[in-house]
């Protein structure tokens, strides 16, 4: 139960980066895609996952350069079927669109058989 509290507090703690995001990602806003966020996934609590495309999303500040315990977590996360994407904070609060595009662009190479079509941002 320690690390669901752990969870909620992260989800009333959001960075300024993770908020901006989650304005995109919630309710299904990118193409119908539900993501959640600071979901508990084994011994880890990741930032955001789209369950049914097995995709991860990081957002990193400064305190994650050349972080080994991430490389572990990615990889125990790409063990387990998870593609993992890594984006810098600024990343996210100056090039939105582009991380946008990535995220997009992920989830079809998951399923490239998808109907949905990138369309306009919310």
């Amino acid at each position: 139960m320690e690390r669901l509290e752990f969870a909620k507090q992260l989800r009333t703690g959001q960075t300024e980066a993770e908020q901006l995001l989650w304005r995109y990602l919630r309710a299904k806003r990118m193409q119908g895609l539900k993501f959640r966020r600071q979901k508990p996934l084994g011994p880890y609590i990741v930032d955001f996952i789209c369950q049914e495309r097995m995709l991860v999303v990081e957002l990193d500040g400064g305190q994650h350069l050349e972080s080994e315990a991430d490389g572990v977590r990615d990889a125990w996360l790409t063990r387990r079927g998870f593609r993992v994407l890594r984006f810098w904070n600024h990343e996210v609060l100056q090039q939105t669109e582009a991380v946008l595009d990535v995220i997009w662009l992920a989830s079809l190479e998951a399923f490239p058989e998808s109907p949905l079509s990138p369309g306009p941002s919310p």
